[in-house]
C-alpha cells in the first residue's frame, strides 16, 4: 500500500451538488430477517493487493458462503487507484456499483455526504462497537452516523535502524523533533549515513501539523486553519528538517528513493506506515536481520503531543444495494474477530478488533511494533467531504516552500485560499 506524492495529485474536486441514486437514510426494519434466511447475490470490490493479499480474502469470501449458501459473492479485484473514480461514477448514475466496498478511510465522508453509502448503526453489520479500537472505528464516522465498518488500520511511526542508532551513541529513537533533527545530525557526523529522508507528500506532514497543534481545517468553527501560526510552525519545522536533516530529496522519485536509501543502511531513520515494511526487510540493512529494523511513535511537537493519521480501510454498503440484508451480513462476517485474525495472519494488515490482537497475530513484528503506536498516536483525519481534495494545493505549496520557491507564510496563505474555494462558508482563521 505505498504513498507516495501521486496521491495528493490524483485527488479531483468533489461535486458536493451530486445526489445519490436508491435508498434512504433509514435502513431500520421493524422485524430483521435471521442470518439464515438472508438470500440473494451481492457483488463486492476488493481493494486490496491482487497478489499477495486477494488471495486470503478469496478464501474467507468461501467460508461466508458455506456458511451462509443462501448467499452469493460476486468477487471482483479493483485496483486502489481506480476504485474511487470507479465507485463514484457508478453510485452516481446507479448502474454497476457493488453492494459492498472496501475503501480507504479517508473517503468515507465524502461517500456518505453525497449519499452513496448506507448508515450501518442498528443493522447486523455494526452490532457491537465496544470490540472496535476507537481511532479506526472514529473513522467511519460522518454528522454522527456510522457508514463502515473497520477492517484494517495502519497510521504513521518511526522506522530507525537500530545499528545506526548504536554506532551513533544514541541509545533510544528520538521522541521529539528537535530531538529528530538533532539525532540526525549525530547520525551523519558518526556514522556516514543521513539521519532522515524526508517524504514530501502532504500526508508525511500530518504528524509534523498534529504535533504543533495544528490541522487543515476546524468543522466546528467553520475556519480553514492550514495558514495560522501553529501550522507556520510545523511546516517551518519540516524545512528544517529537509535542510538540516535529511538526505537530499530527489523530488520526482522521492518515495521510492527514500525506500532505496533505508532499506540500504544509508539513511537512519523514516517517518513511514507498516506497509512499507516488508520491502524495508528485503534490503541490505534488514535482511536475515529482521531485528535491526525499530518501532516508535512519531515525534512529539513543543506541547509534548505525538499525533499521526489514522489510515487503513473499511468495508461500506452501497446505499442503491438491491440486498442490503446480504450487504450488512457480508460486512459482519468479514470484519468479525475470526476474520480479521485470518487477514492478519495472511495479509500481515493491522486488524481493527482489540480481541483480533491474539498471541499468533502479534508474533508478527510488524503488528506487534504498529499496535502500541496506533494507540498511543493515531487519531482520524479532520471529517470534510473534500478532504482528499485539500491534500492538493496542500502538496504543491508544500515542495514549493521545501524547494525554497514560496516563504513558509506565503505558501501557506496561498493554500489557505485554494482551501476556500472547496469550502464553502469557511473563513480563514
Amino acid at each position: 500500500m505505498r504513498r507516495g506524492i501521486s496521491i495528493a495529485a490524483a485527488v479531483t474536486v468533489i461535486a458536493l451538488t451530486a445526489t445519490a441514486c436508491g435508498g434512504s437514510d433509514d435502513n431500520s426494519s421493524s422485524k430483521p430477517k435471521a442470518a439464515g434466511d438472508i438470500s440473494g447475490t451481492i457483488t463486492y470490490w476488493d481493494t486490496s493487493d491482487a497478489a499477495t493479499e486477494a488471495p486470503t480474502y478469496k478464501a474467507l469470501i468461501k467460508k461466508f458462503e458455506a456458511k451462509y449458501p443462501k448467499i452469493k459473492v460476486n468477487y471482483q479485484s479493483v485496483p486502489f487507484s481506480d476504485v474511487e473514480q470507479k465507485f463514484k461514477s457508478a453510485a452516481k448514475s446507479g448502474k454497476g456499483a457493488p453492494d459492498v466496498v472496501r475503501t480507504d478511510v479517508g473517503l468515507m465522508a465524502e461517500y456518505a455526504s453525497l449519499g452513496y453509502i448506507a448508515p450501518l448503526d442498528g443493522t447486523i453489520a455494526l452490532k457491537d462497537t465496544s470490540d472496535f479500537n476507537s481511532g479506526p472505528l472514529n473513522t467511519a464516522k460522518y454528522n454522527g452516523k456510522t457508514y463502515g465498518v473497520p477492517s484494517v488500520t495502519d497510521t504513521l511511526g518511526l522506522l530507525y535502524n537500530k545499528d545506526l542508532l548504536k554506532k551513533a551513541g544514541i541509545a533510544q529513537p528520538p521522541t521529539t523533533w528537535d530531538e529528530f533533527i538533532t539525532d540526525s545530525k549525530t547520525i551523519k557526523k558518526k556514522t556516514g549515513a543521513y539521519g532522515t529522508y524526508l517524504n514530501p507528500d502532504s500526508y508525511f506532514l500530518l504528524p509534523l501539523l498534529y504535533s504543533n497543534n495544528a490541522d487543515m481545517a476546524d468543522t466546528s468553527a467553520k475556519k480553514i486553519t492550514i495558514s495560522d501560526a501553529n501550522a507556520v510552525t510545523a511546516i517551518t519545522t519540516a524545512k528544517k528538517i529537509q535542510d538540516e536533516a535529511s538526505m537530499k530529496v530527489d523530488y520526482a522519485n522521492a518515495y521510492q528513493n527514500m525506500q532505496t536509501a533505508f532499506k540500504t543502511g544509508k539513511v537512519a531513520m523514516l517517518v513511514q506506515g507498516p506497509w512499507s515494511v516488508s520491502e524495508d526487510l528485503s534490503g541490505s540493512a534488514f535482511k536475515g536481520k529482521e531485528t535491526n529494523l525499530g518501532y516508535a511513535p512519531v515525534p512529539a511537537g513543543p506541547g509534548g503531543k505525538a499525533q499521526a493519521p489514522t489510515g487503513g480501510h473499511n468495508l461500506a454498503v452501497y446505499q442503491g444495494s438491491k440486498n442490503l440484508d446480504a450487504g450488512y451480513l457480508f460486512t459482519q462476517f468479514m470484519t468479525s474477530t475470526d476474520s480479521q485474525v485470518e487477514i492478519a495472519k495472511g495479509t500481515g494488515t493491522l486488524p481493527t478488533r482489540k480481541s483480533a490482537y491474539t498471541a499468533e497475530v502479534t508474533a508478527d513484528a510488524k503488528i506487534a511494533g504498529f499496535k502500541p503506536i496506533l494507540e498511543q498516536t493515531a487519531r482520524p483525519r479532520v471529517a470534510l467531504p473534500q478532504v482528499g481534495s485539500l491534500f492538493t494545493p496542500l502538496a504543491q505549496n508544500y515542495v514549493k516552500i521545501l524547494q525554497g520557491s514560496e516563504d513558509v507564510k506565503a505558501g501557506l496563505d496561498a493554500t489557505a485560499k485554494e482551501f476556500q474555494k472547496l469550502l464553502p462558508g469557511y473563513t480563514i482563521g
